[in-house]
């Protein structure tokens, strides 16, 4: 035999040389939860080591993360139900606890990179992503809210929006609202393919965000498609995007893969709830172990094209690197 790719795994130093998919904590966004109060950490118990956060002790947590090398993180609200309304009003109030937060965080820490989640659900108190009128989600009258929003957003000090509502036309008016108030350097990471998946239970019980009523199967996407994920790709790139994401990430890697391919933008995936909880199970079950199947799940992420990788993983994968 002339050729023999075993040739190129005899040893760690050769394997090492011809790797083609590298995974580094300069890839990862660490998911994290905010709640209003002081001296909060309460564990979510469908996500072990995960944990809902008031700003003052989210600001240590933030420390250590960063003396791991996590510099990008993005921020959920877990909002209390007697502040939700049906219009979302409590997102764009300067008085949000939330918009605070982030302020008191990128004053403490002004070299970190912070990214929001713009839709209405944490807010809404249909918990749908969209405005409901009639048992319906509207489209349009969701947008000058998500611009609201926004606008918010960048001035308490976001450096990334981060549509994740699914409506039609959402980065095009943000895009709109953020360059005619000033905020031209603010980045939007465009939710782009964010499928109506079963992978975001443990999720919506951490931010107590589930829809009142019905799914959101008339705006997120049907797991049945790919093609369809290229024609919302061109439309969020054409209105602004400057990167696009996937999610969930691991039973779409092909869809992550397709995007890499036929766009030049950075592509993130969002490695959900549902799957970091599934390993947790598993390796508590002894079934399998814990570290080498995250780690072999990001690098499955990273080698279908991810650029950047949003995962609850984040801090312990960091760890295990950092020894």
């Amino acid at each position: 035999m002339n050729i023999r790719p075993r040739r190129n795994r005899k040893n760690a130093a050769i394997r090492d040389m011809v790797q083609e998919a590298h995974l580094g904590v300069e890839h990862l966004i660490f998911p994290v939860f905010l709640k209003d109060g002081t001296g909060v950490k309460e564990e979510i118990s469908s996500l072990p080591n995960i944990y809902r956060w008031s700003v003052d002790i989210l600001l240590k947590e933030i420390e250590e993360c960063v003396e791991l090398g996590i510099r990008v993180f993005d921020i959920f609200p877990c909002v209390e139900e007697h502040l939700k309304d049906k219009t979302a009003t409590l997102s764009y109030n300067p008085d949000n606890f939330y918009l605070k937060a982030i302020q008191k965080i990128k004053e403490t820490f002004p070299d970190v990179v912070l990214m929001s989640d713009v839709a209405l659900d944490p807010y809404s108190s249909d918990g749908h992503d969209g405005l409901v009128k009639n048992g319906q989600i509207v489209n349009d009258e969701t947008l000058p809210i998500l611009a609201k929003m926004s606008i918010a957003q960048a001035q308490a000090g976001i450096d990334i929006i981060g549509p994740s509502d699914m409506m039609d036309g959402r980065v095009g008016v943000i895009r709109k609202a953020l360059d005619t108030s000033g905020y031209v350097d603010t980045s939007i990471m465009s939710y782009t393919a964010k499928y109506a998946s079963s992978f975001y239970g443990p999720f919506r019980d951490a931010l107590k965000s589930a829809p009142k009523s019905g799914d959101k199967k008339t705006y997120q996407m049907n797991p049945a498609n790919k093609t369809e994920a290229l024609i919302e790709a061109n439309l969020d790139i054409e209105e602004g995007a400057d990167m696009i994401m996937v999610k969930p990430a691991l039973c779409y890697l092909d869809v992550v893969h397709l995007l890499k391919e036929n766009f030049a933008v950075p592509i993130t995936a969002y490695n959900v709830s549902g799957e970091y909880a599934m390993v947790h199970a598993a390796s508590q079950k002894g079934w399998l172990n814990y570290e080498a199947a995250m780690s072999e799940m990001l690098l499955s992420i990273r080698r279908a094209g991810a650029d950047g990788i949003l995962t609850y993983f984040a801090k312990d994968f960091a760890k295990s690197i950092n020894g």
